[in-house]
């Protein structure tokens, strides 16, 4: 990667593990699928009116807004209202590596390189470090539902994936219209008929500030990177990044609320953290040994006839797939 894209990545990851601060305010006084609802509605509008429309299939956008967001943040906004921790959620979500991979090896072909799979199996040895050390706290169903987020979250990276041609801008407000009926609809069979509009009449200013941190920044911002970074490189060199937000999470949890992580969650960050250098050593090593930036491009992407998806051949080396329509 790039070391541009590189910092973006580390920007992006950032931002996600303070979004868990404001996630956590929000839930107090806001029923939680209504406050994921609530968010994806003001990302959504204005802006659709204003934003074209992405030239991809109106599946793929669809697919975007069930997956990588009413799918993962309902999932888990949930897990955290039912006691999830909110230091042990973002590690829960980190399964997403996992599905991600796994997902866009069977949909689009991607095969991970050997140091790629390493870095990733080092980040599922510090995730599975931490979770052993505060996981008997957690009931099962909140971790169950974490993993749903996860999953719901690798789907959304593939489908996101094979939106080529797509403004990842335009497909983050698009797609974002597509979450506010679906978790309403939940809330509201869940929490009572009644209780959205409650929760948005007596919302404090606090709510209302962790809603437009988690709209502008959490998700204009970072998602509309994160999926220009997807279609720039491999699915499997991108999604690894995420395993920073958990030790990332546990040091913003610690500034805002004294959270003090123990010493399972430090040597299991520590383990995480090296996973995503292992994950990307290759190619800066290579980019060095050179003397330049590893390309990433090869030939355009061929249609897929029975999925729908756009289909990368096999690549060669780390290079990556040009997005097309990326000016």
């Amino acid at each position: 990667m790039k070391t541009r894209h590189v910092l973006l990545a580390l920007l992006v990851a950032v931002i996600w593990g303070v979004n868990f601060v404001a996630i956590d305010v929000g839930l107090r006084d806001v029923p939680p699928l209504t406050f994921a609802a609530l968010r994806f509605v003001l990302v959504a509008f204005p802006l659709i009116l204003f934003v074209p429309r992405p030239k991809v299939p109106w599946w793929t956008v669809v697919g975007v807004g069930l997956f990588m967001s009413a799918g993962h943040l309902g999932f888990i906004y949930l897990a955290m209202h039912l006691g999830l921790p909110s230091g042990l959620a973002p590690l829960i979500l980190q399964s997403q590596v996992l599905f991600t991979v796994l997902l866009a090896a069977v949909f689009l072909g991607e095969r991970p390189g050997t140091m790629q799979l390493l870095g990733i199996g080092a980040g599922v040895l510090g995730l599975g470090v931490v979770v052993l050390g505060r996981g008997a706290s957690a009931d099962l169903l909140p971790l169950f539902l974490g993993l749903a987020g996860g999953l719901s979250w690798g789907l959304g990276n593939v489908v996101s994936r094979s939106a080529r041609g797509a403004k990842p801008f335009s497909l983050v407000v698009w797609s974002a219209a597509v979450v506010p009926v679906p978790l309403l609809a939940l809330s509201m069979l869940l929490d009572g008929p009644a209780a959205p509009v409650r929760a948005l009449t007596t919302m404090t200013p606090l709510a209302w500030g962790s809603t437009l941190f988690t709209v502008l920044v959490s998700t204009l911002l970072a998602f509309t990177v994160w999926n220009g970074l997807l279609q720039t490189y491999l699915a499997a060199q991108v999604a690894p990044f995420t395993l920073l937000v958990p030790p990332l999470a546990m040091l913003a949890g610690w500034l805002a609320f004294g959270e003090i992580p123990g010493v399972w969650d430090l040597v299991g960050g520590a383990v995480l953290l090296a996973g995503v250098a292992l994950s990307q050593s290759r190619g800066m090593l290579r980019s060095r040994r050179n003397g330049t930036t590893p390309p990433t491009t090869t030939a355009p992407a061929r249609a897929s006839a029975t999925a729908g998806m756009a289909h990368v051949p096999p690549p060669g080396g780390e290079r990556a797939p040009e997005p097309a329509g990326q000016g």
